[in-house]
């Protein structure tokens, strides 16, 4: 039988993703989770880290693309002073 795929909340950022994913940890280790509700804990715990991957993701890119505008303009200014 497949797993019924649920629409997930999104979380208001990374530190409060990364607080959820602990929190749901913390639980799975205590051994105290209803077996009930485990497969949504896992499930959360999967969305919200493919979610921060994905912010990882997007943030490097947008650092590589600023170094890279950064190196650019030192290049341009270089080539500027060469030529005076």
């Amino acid at each position: 039988m497949a797993a019924k795929k649920t629409t997930q909340a999104a979380p208001a950022g990374y530190a409060e993703a990364m607080t959820e994913i602990e929190s749901i940890l913390s639980q799975l280790d205590s051994n105290s989770i209803d077996v009930d509700v485990l497969a949504t804990k896992v499930e959360r715990a999967s969305f919200l880290i493919t979610w921060c991957n994905e912010r990882i993701t997007a943030a490097q890119l947008t650092v590589d693309t600023l170094v890279a505008d950064i190196e650019f303009e030192e290049s341009d200014f270089d080539d500027e002073d060469e030529d005076e």
